[in-house]
């Protein structure tokens, strides 16, 4: 009985999709509940808290979309042909927090 080498390279993808699931979770809930605060100094404790690690979140991203290329390739090509829209929206979406966050400061 050996190592299923497939199954290390899911549980590798399944890793890295919910450590950005769970860290960028933080980002985009602060995100949600920004409008809600009216306070200035509320809001830039919420910037300030957010800032050092936003940007470092999608390297988890990127991780699961890389193996999932590298060790799936036919699964890569049928996922992202069959979800074009929804990543370009996603894509769009983080490079406009990006600069959104650049404004801000």
């Amino acid at each position: 009985m050996g190592i299923d080498l497939s199954l290390i390279w899911a549980v590798i993808i399944a890793f890295g999709v919910m450590m950005y699931v769970v860290m960028d979770g933080f980002d985009l809930g602060l995100g949600i509940l920004f409008p809600f605060v009216k306070s200035a100094g509320e809001r830039d404790v919420m910037m300030n808290t957010v800032a050092p690690v936003w940007d470092g979140n999608e390297t988890w991203l990127v991780l699961g979309g890389a193996a999932l290329f590298g060790a799936f390739p036919l699964a890569y090509a049928v996922v992202l042909s069959a979800l074009y829209l929804p990543l370009i929206f996603m894509l769009l979406g983080l490079i406009f927090r990006g600069v959104a966050f650049e404004f801000r400061f």
